[in-house]
């Protein structure tokens, strides 16, 4: 899978020290647009820019220009997304309109954010048929876990980070509950069902076993 990364993913994860996990589950590429670097981690996330950039170099995250847009002859048509994404959301968050114009430019499958408002990028791409599936950072975790790169008390251990250097108050059990409704039980679409049970099988995963397991040690 490849990403695009808002703006709050960064942080978070960053804050955390679990930034790897995204280029655990991403292996296909980790994407951000320029202006999320530039002005928005410089708003909200100036402290971890050096880390970031040090990955940048690294290439183990790919920086978006505008020039590079232009390049590859897509900066009008993410123009328009990012036109169209501000009337449908808004512009209180440009960190994730920019990520997930991004996202539908490029063709990146994934938009990793934790912004998870009622009618806002995430939330709205589990309820329409889009080809873009969004992820919060509980659930890059769980998917990281059902892989096998870690265990369930490391998870739990590593969701508890993130939500308390991030002040988020999320409850890691509800978390689970949620992405076991939207995967397995009760899926906005059955295109979402599909694609996890595609998944789970092409990586050898006994998912009932696993989640049986991660719940035990809650």
């Amino acid at each position: 899978m490849k990403a695009s990364l808002d703006t709050n993913i960064i942080i978070h994860l960053y804050r955390a020290n679990l930034q790897n996990v995204l280029f655990e589950i991403f292996t296909e590429g980790v994407f951000i647009y320029e202006q999320i670097r530039d002005i928005e981690l410089g708003n909200h996330g100036e402290s971890i820019i050096p880390e970031v950039d040090a990955d940048i170099t690294a290439g183990k995250i790919e920086l978006y220009t505008d020039d590079k847009l232009k390049e590859q002859s897509v900066y009008k048509m993410f123009q328009i997304n990012v036109k169209e994404n501000r009337l449908l959301y808004g512009t209180g968050d440009l960190g994730e309109v920019y990520a997930m114009s991004l996202a539908q430019t490029i063709g990146a499958y994934s938009l990793v954010t934790d912004d998870i408002k009622q009618g806002g990028p995430y939330m709205s791409l589990l309820q329409l048929e889009y080809d873009i599936k969004p992820f919060n950072f509980a659930d890059i975790l769980i998917l990281r876990y059902l892989l096998g790169i870690t265990n369930a008390s490391q998870t739990i251990k590593d969701f508890n980070t993130v939500n308390n250097v991030s002040n988020l108050n999320w409850s890691f059990k509800s978390q689970l509950i949620k992405f076991v409704k939207r995967f397995l039980k009760d899926p906005y679409c059955e295109s979402e069902k599909q694609w996890f049970l595609d998944w789970t099988s092409k990586n050898n995963i006994d998912v009932t076993t696993r989640l049986k397991a991660l719940k035990d040690h809650l």
